[in-house]
């Protein structure tokens, strides 16, 4: 809005001008340093990143890397304000564990669950908290620490109340327009804003259920009351615990059963440090879980009129202020539509006397999570809902791209969809990595750059396998999600790192990489899919030739001769669609799965089945022996021993590692074109089964 100018000016003062001066100087001055004040300009970048949530600054960095024309929105003063306020208890359940024993910066993120990924060691969360659940105001601590440190491009202050969608002649673009009309366009919109809207539910009484969002946090608050929480997730049960010791008894109530965590193996449900109450029900000390549709319920306080009731001899009154749950099938016909008291004829007790819940609370409290914000896009640039998480979350393809909506992709929290209730995707821990991937795919879409790769000999592919599943963290925090792609080329190959495996159809057009003839190993980790006592002594498969039923996470290895086409054609519960091949690493309790019997021999067979040639490495005696009994000498002494590659007597070895040749090298090429160099050993025998494989499928 511009002000309006006075015409009834006569008089000029003469120092005026010298104000009019200095104002002009202000202003652009503010203008440089991005003045949210003002009003109708419109900006344009390549990339708009709406969110300075650790998914929005984790895409940030890897733009801020490429060199990127980017601009990442936030609404608040600060990156993360989500964690100024929620967790409402102020600990986080996310781990922190700092000592791992080991110091690859690789494997210690498996069991970081805070950090974001980036190029420098040191950026991790336990600069600001060395607590292993730590306090949430350490979070976007850590956040202005991490955009600070690498010159992130964040605009504060910028709240974005309408997305549209236009087609130009040069291509669709989104405009976002913000609180003082200023519009910002971009080319590829990257959503970012998490989940922060409650879950509600309308059921007859709603309007008297608090909110997590606005309830004390005072356990004082709630010192001799009867509570009952509505929803059995971490939220509600934060909530019960905080208030155990003061409440004369909580209740809490969902549709379904409380799922444990270490049960489930999602780290959305209940955890260990949230579940005190299951003690105190358990134990039988007037706490409580019970089950019902929430839309069938209803909660009123008690008629004023209602009768008097005589038990043992003593006559009672109820209390006023009291709320009452009941059923809808229990109510009765009204003349006023908006009495919202029931009649004692309408409480469940008063059909069956062992009713749970027949007694009144003092407060009921909806704790049921968050949803996506769906309302600031208009039909031009909203994505559908999700099929999936009753709707709260929008749809998205296998590469995080909104469904419909080309150009806009989901990030973080907020892309939960793809892999709800099954992986780690809504979490920091998971999504750092589809984050990493999105990025990857934009690369590919917008700039011409391949999906990164590490071109290795085929002879090193066995060591290079077995170094990822004992230190890869995005494989381990996003099993069945990501997964590595090994494009098969003959005496060598293309690795490719942490790819979306339900896009693997359109692995050629995401990553830039074909394949050949030889086909393709897929590498993921899984848990095994029977249920089973997980404290019972017959939780872990510790056989190797029983591998396939090992039942906590582990490496599988899939083996297609032709990519995948159709992802519906999956077997059920299975990550991928039946492959020629399939090789299981028997579970590891200390997950390294470096077994020379266990897990290295039966991963050679199957690689040796995969490639069709001899994969064992030999001595320099072997090798020439070899070399002048046979027209073709093993792969490992063509690679090394007859190009004269070896590590020289006199130095150390990692001092000529480089020189031998003997270590992987990093490459964006892609070698499409099928190598015939390899000798077909294998192919009169058939399928290399050995026992510790499962080839016939």
């Amino acid at each position: 809005m511009r002000c309006k100018s006075k015409r009834s000016f006569t008089v000029m003062d003469p120092s005026l001008p010298c104000y009019i001066l200095s104002f002009v100087l202000i202003g652009c001055v503010q203008s440089s340093l991005g003045d949210p004040q003002q009003h109708n300009e419109t900006r344009h970048h390549e990339y708009c990143v709406l969110g300075a949530g650790p998914a929005g600054l984790q895409m940030g960095f890897f733009l801020n890397k490429a060199k990127r024309d980017y601009i990442i929105l936030e609404r608040n003063s600060g990156p993360g304000s989500f964690f100024n306020k929620y967790p409402r208890h102020r600990k986080l359940i996310s781990i922190n564990k700092i000592h791992t024993g080991r110091q690859n910066r690789e494997f210690n993120l498996r069991h970081d669950w805070n950090s974001l990924l980036s190029d420098k060691p040191d950026l991790l969360f336990k600069r600001v908290s060395g607590e292993f659940y730590p306090p949430a105001d350490s979070f976007p601590a850590y956040l202005s620490v991490f955009s600070k440190e690498l010159g992130l491009k964040v605009r504060y202050g910028v709240d974005v109340g309408r997305i549209r969608a236009v087609l130009l002649a040069s291509g669709r673009r989104y405009i976002l327009t913000d609180q003082h009309a200023a519009d910002y366009t971009c080319s590829v919109l990257l959503v970012a804003t998490g989940l922060w809207v409650p879950q509600e539910v309308e059921f007859v009484g709603s309007d008297l259920v608090e909110g997590y969002e606005s309830i004390s946090t005072d356990p004082e608050d709630y010192r001799n009351q009867a509570v009952l929480i509505l929803g059995k997730g971490n939220a509600a049960f934060e909530t019960a615990q905080s208030i155990l010791g003061s409440a004369s008894r909580v209740h809490m109530l969902s549709s379904s059963p409380v799922r444990l965590a270490w049960q489930t193996h999602y780290v959305g449900d209940l955890r260990a440090v949230n579940n005190e109450l299951l003690d105190t029900y358990q134990l039988k000390s007037l706490d409580g879980l019970l089950e019902a549709r929430l839309e069938k319920v209803v909660i009123a306080p008690r008629k004023e009129q209602s009768s008097r009731r005589r038990r043992s001899g003593v006559e009672k009154r109820e209390k006023k202020g009291k709320l009452f749950l009941t059923l809808n099938k229990y109510l009765q016909n009204r003349g006023e539509k908006n009495d919202s008291g029931v009649a004692g004829e309408e409480l469940p007790g008063f059909h069956y006397d062992n009713f749970s819940m027949r007694k009144p609370y003092d407060r009921v409290i909806r704790c049921l999570g968050f949803r996506f914000n769906f309302s600031v896009f208009d039909g031009s640039a909203c994505p559908p809902n999700s099929e999936n998480a009753k709707g709260r979350l929008p749809g998205v393809t296998a590469w995080y791209e909104g469904t419909n909506t080309p150009g806009l992709f989901v990030l973080g929290t907020a892309a939960h969809s793809r892999d709800y209730r099954a992986s780690a995707g809504g979490f920091v821990h998971g999504f750092r990595y589809t984050v990493r991937a999105v990025h990857r795919v934009l690369e590919r879409r917008r700039h011409g750059a391949k999906w990164p790769s590490t071109r290795l000999s085929t002879s090193q592919l066995q060591s290079w396998i077995l170094k990822r599943v004992g230190e890869a963290s995005g494989t381990y925090q996003m099993f069945e999600v990501l997964g590595d792609v090994i494009l098969l080329r003959g005496s060598h190959c293309e690795y490719l790192e942490e790819f979306p495996l339900q896009a693997l159809p359109r692995l050629s057009s995401l990553s830039g990489h074909g394949v050949s003839d030889h086909g393709l190993i897929v590498l993921l980790m899984q848990y095994g899919k029977t249920k089973i006592d997980f404290l019972g002594r017959s939780r872990a498969e510790t056989d190797w030739t029983k591998a396939w039923k090992s039942n906590f996470l582990h490496p599988v290895l899939y083996y297609y001769d032709t990519p995948p086409t159709d992802m519906k054609l999956r077997p059920h519960g299975w990550p991928l669609p039946r492959p020629k091949a399939i090789h299981h690493m028997v579970e590891d309790f200390l997950t390294e799965w470096d077994g020379p019997v266990s897990h290295i021999q039966p991963l050679r067979r199957f690689l040796e089945h995969a490639v069709q040639t001899d994969l064992r490495s030999f001595y320099a005696e072997s090798c020439f022996r070899f070399s002048l009994t046979h027209r073709k000498p093993p792969l490992f002494c063509q690679h090394g021993y007859l190009k004269q590659q070896g590590v020289a007597h006199d130095r150390q070895p990692w001092q000529n590692v480089d020189v031998a040749g003997l270590t992987p090298a990093e490459t964006d090429s892609d070698a499409s074109g099928a190598d015939p160099a390899l000798p077909n050993y294998l192919s009169g025998a058939g399928a290399s089964v050995s026992s510790g494989l499962k080839l016939d499928l």
